[in-house]
């Protein structure tokens, strides 16, 4: 298989030199995931003609819908504001959603403006749903059956599709009010006798979410029971439409990346293709927290610097406590976090969860500590130093267990993303007991280290 700087330099060199017949033909050989990518390198020129010929092969829309976000505006910056509105306008009505935010903002409403009238009133009751909900993750595309139609007519009218719906998984059963009744798999409908009515194959109260519901609950849900797809429905129990498995697929990315980042205190607009200027922007404010938090670690090591003076030898093992510490308790955060995201842990058994990683840091506590005073009695000869090093070791790191556990129940408790700014936190309370915990008990054995 041709690697995509390959081909996007065939690409290239046959947009160069106006072959574009040849150019299209090796676009029709490639998913649309994998177009995408190649957008990157080239001009905005080869840019607008290669979407030209994807709009010929009625592929445009699934390729920008491949593409990472943040790419989005360098191609929209090579497109007309018709051009624009006639892809976005094949897209589902979630993508929609999601790629019409990163249309620039000055031409957004002129590209709106061209969008065909029911697309543009479809957008704007989507719009109405909480942002992160499942009324803005489905698509209001599904197979609606009456309970009466036979097994034959179902697959007949799936057949009358062709291809105008790709991702028909399950065929959902409604009365007169599309109030859902039941849900009929592909698998049981091919099986099932052809004059057999689908209201007596379907599955009847079949898994649901209002349109109302976090996508968090829904990816839950979805993986949970194993589902391809799940409907939607408003307060009257009425099909609103379905959200599919890639739809989930792209919730849990999201989630997960929007945890990881928040870890590390980055915002989710910082990705690898984001500008210099909007990196730096994201991260200072999270940095200039972060300098204050060492600032307050440095203060509680200026609270022992005579104690340092008359032994030198604490510098050096600082770092080795400090490190361990900060090391246990970005791995308790991580397992609690983990939990909090998967539904493993509800706050009744956080208690049992914080106990828990409070034994393991004094476990991993007395190991480390262990191994680290030999050392240092082996590096200075000091006995008093390796029990310094060790009581300390074990201190910090049950400290760093209990505060890896017990500051993400903390914000789950106070209803906030245990994500947000537990990394700084857990970090600011290892380093801090960490160096007091350490310096502080080489002061009170300061007369037999000297």
């Amino acid at each position: 298989m041709a690697t995509p700087e390959f081909t996007a330099r065939t690409l290239r060199r046959l947009l160069t030199s106006g072959v574009t017949l040849r150019a299209e033909r090796l676009l029709s050989k490639m998913p649309a995931a994998d177009v995408g990518p190649i957008l990157a390198d080239l001009t905005q020129d080869e840019i607008r003609t290669v979407i030209e010929l994807l709009f010929r092969q009625r592929r445009a829309a699934p390729v920008l819908r491949e593409l990472p976000p943040e790419m989005l505006p360098q191609i929209f910056d090579a497109l007309a504001d018709q051009r624009i509105a006639d892809v976005l306008a094949r897209l589902e009505i979630d993508d929609l959603i999601e790629l019409i935010e990163w249309v620039p903002e000055e031409r957004r409403e002129e590209v709106l403006s061209r969008l065909p009238v029911s697309r543009r009133d479809e957008l704007m009751k989507a719009e109405l749903y909480p942002e992160d909900s499942a009324g803005r993750a489905m698509t209001t595309s599904f197979v609606a059956l009456d309970p009466k139609m036979t097994a034959q007519e179902a697959i007949d009218s799936i057949r009358s599709l062709g291809d105008e719906n790709e991702a028909v998984l399950y065929l959902y059963v409604v009365d007169d009010q599309r109030c859902l009744l039941g849900v009929v798999p592909i698998r049981r409908l091919v099986a099932a006798p052809p004059h057999r009515p689908v209201g007596e194959i379907m599955i009847r109260d079949p898994v649901s979410v209002r349109a109302e519901a976090d996508q968090e609950e829904v990816a839950a849900l979805v993986r949970r029971y194993d589902l391809l797809a799940i409907p939607v429905l408003d307060v009257d129990g009425r099909m609103l439409g379905v959200i599919t498995v890639d739809d989930v697929i792209e919730v849990i990315t999201e989630e997960a990346t929007e945890d990881m980042y928040r870890l590390a205190g980055l915002s989710g607009e910082d990705r690898v293709f984001s500008p210099a200027h909007t990196s730096v922007r994201k991260r200072l404010p999270w940095m200039l927290l972060n300098l204050g938090t060492c600032f307050l670690a440095a203060w509680v090591v200026g609270l022992f610097e005579r104690t340092i003076q008359q032994v030198v030898a604490l510098a050096v093992f600082m770092p080795v406590v400090a490190g361990m510490a900060g090391n246990g308790g970005t791995q308790a955060l991580t397992v609690i976090t983990r939990g909090i995201a998967l539904g493993e842990i509800e706050f009744s058994t956080g208690l049992r969860a914080a106990l828990k990683e409070l034994m393991v840091g004094v476990s991993i506590g007395v190991v480390t500590g262990i191994a680290s005073a030999l050392i240092a009695y082996a590096w200075h000869g000091s006995p008093v130093l390796g029990l310094a090093l060790f009581l300390s070791m074990v201190v910090a790191m049950a400290v760093s267990g209990l505060m890896g556990a017990a500051v993400p129940l903390g914000l789950k408790a106070l209803k906030q993303d245990p994500a947000l700014g537990s990394g700084v936190i857990v970090t600011t309370f290892t380093d801090v007991f960490a160096f007091f915990a350490f310096l502080g008990i080489a002061t009170l054995l300061l007369d037999r280290l000297v």
